[in-house]
């Protein structure tokens, strides 16, 4: 008998924990905090990746690697980042063990004491333009536009799988400019590669925004973002895009000789997304069932299971159903025929349903004999029979439906959670009560932002750049506000 998730009502946080190990994506390891992503989740990721990394060579970015340590000196050169990221740095100290002489185990070698201690990479702000202000002299040098996939560590006490771990995967962007304009158009330009990315291969509709200045990126004179609404109603930031103006230029000292062989310090953004889109993906569609995925990030996006008593009927819808994943192939479609015979066809139609398979076919004896084949889809969880004729065409469309329902879905959900709010104490009573999005005034001063999240741990996710500008009055102060922003409590 198939295993029993926890639902998302008795326990929203136990039943995430249980998509993620029932669907196989990933586990804890040995390490504290850090995770094992294991090969189905690393497919998703895989997916996710090959996407954006097509997308930003589109926009004329080219990839390349940065080390993995940074000189604890290059952190102090810009004060904001280094305050900002001081409390999650991993370092390291020396560069050699040996065995105690006690027998007890491997020690810290003393005698090998690094002259200068090394960060292990928590951002590559740092060691991107301390290699920029080499490779940047004139005006024709000018934008670089560079991309790197890797890993980096931020410290985490308190830590879940792909939400928050001390070691994650990720792509950082890293571009260097002669103008202002040509920074900012950078800066927009990402965010919206990042937002097209997410509503159209993950189905998860995102507001676009600008951060407040205290939840700005450390070193950044402007922070975007996308936010997305979580099935519990909670926020979470699944990307951001970095308008870093002239400060980490200022602090490397790079500058660049213009038309006119003025010298000038350079424009700079970063952009980034992670493993945390993982997250994202789980708890935007999965439901009591296990994980439910979008069909253009599925690893499987077609499963066929046959049901046979006899060897020769095997062989019948074996050959049925291998004629159809070559015309599924050759669509694009990813197909897996699953004939193992060690297990029983309803453990594999729970095994799939729990890894989030689109779309599931099975064939018996009496389909076979009548030209038919069951179709079900695993968003909605229903079934039809169809004709085998030309079923592949029927997939393809239905393929498509699915992943344009998950996305209408998702916006629905969304909307029907998103409230506008006017007095602060129905939004204490609400955000405990209901959760979701409140668009409120806000004064603008930090002491009220403050206020509001000791309050209700409720923040500003960010400002709307898409809403229109309204004019009101501070829930909190009653002082003038120039328009809503996006308060949740978030991940």
């Amino acid at each position: 008998m198939a295993q029993k998730f926890t639902t998302r009502e008795q326990d929203y946080s136990k039943w995430y924990n249980e998509i993620v190990g029932r669907a196989d994506l990933a586990e804890n390891s040995d390490v504290k905090g850090c995770m094992i992503i294991k090969p189905y989740g690393f497919a998703i990721w895989e997916k996710m990746k090959d996407e954006l990394d097509k997308q930003f060579k589109a926009t004329g970015h080219s990839n390349a690697y940065f080390p993995l340590f940074i000189p604890k000196s290059y952190l102090s050169k810009e004060a904001s980042h280094v305050e900002g990221f001081a409390k999650e740095c991993a370092v390291v100290t020396h560069y050699r063990l040996k065995n105690a002489e006690d027998g007890s185990g491997v020690v810290v070698d003393p005698s090998a004491k690094l002259e200068e201690e090394l960060v292990v990479r928590p951002t590559s702000e740092t060691i991107i333009w301390s290699s920029y202000r080499k490779w940047i002299q004139s005006y024709r040098d000018l934008p670089i536009l560079i991309n790197q996939w890797a890993n980096v560590v931020r410290w985490e006490m308190r830590t879940r799988i792909f939400l928050r771990t001390a070691e994650f995967l990720w792509q950082e962007g890293h571009t260097a400019h002669a103008t202002r304009a040509e920074a900012i158009e950078e800066t927009e330009k990402m965010l919206d590669v990042y937002a097209k990315f997410a509503e159209g291969h993950m189905a998860m509709p995102v507001i676009c925004g600008l951060k407040t200045e205290s939840e700005r990126f450390a070193g950044a004179d402007e922070t975007y973002c996308i936010e997305s609404m979580m099935q519990d109603g909670k926020a979470l930031q699944a990307g951001t895009s970095h308008f870093l103006g002239q400060n980490f230029a200022k602090a490397f000292d790079v500058k660049f000789a213009d038309k006119e062989g003025n010298l000038e310090h350079v424009w700079a953004t970063s952009w980034g997304v992670s493993t945390r889109l993982m997250g994202a993906l789980i708890m935007t569609h999965s439901d009591d069932e296990g994980l439910v995925l979008p069909p253009k990030l599925a690893p499987i996006q077609v499963v066929a299971v046959p049901i046979s008593k006899t060897p020769e009927g095997l062989a019948e819808i074996s050959a049925k159903m291998n004629d159809l994943g070559d015309k599924l192939k050759a669509k694009g479609i990813s197909f897996k025929y699953d004939d193992d015979d060690n297990r029983r066809p309803g453990w594999k139609f729970a095994e799939y349903e729990a890894k989030g398979v689109p779309i599931r076919l099975a064939m018996g004896p009496r389909d076979l004999e009548n030209g038919k084949i069951e179709v079900t889809r695993r968003d909605e969880k229903t079934k039809e029979i169809h004709d085998f004729d030309g079923v592949e065409e029927f997939i393809e469309r239905l393929l498509e439906d699915i992943q344009t329902n998950l996305l209408d879905r998702a916006m629905k959900f969304r909307e029907e959670r998103t409230q506008k709010i006017d007095s602060y104490d129905d939004f204490k009573l609400k955000i405990e009560s209901e959760g979701g999005f409140f668009l409120a005034h806000w004064d603008g001063t930090k002491e009220t932002e403050e206020k509001i999240k000791q309050d209700t741990k409720a923040t500003i996710r960010c400002m709307p750049l898409d809403v229109e500008k309204e004019e009101g009055v501070c829930m909190v102060t009653g002082n003038k506000s120039v328009g809503r922003v996006v308060f949740a409590k978030a991940y």
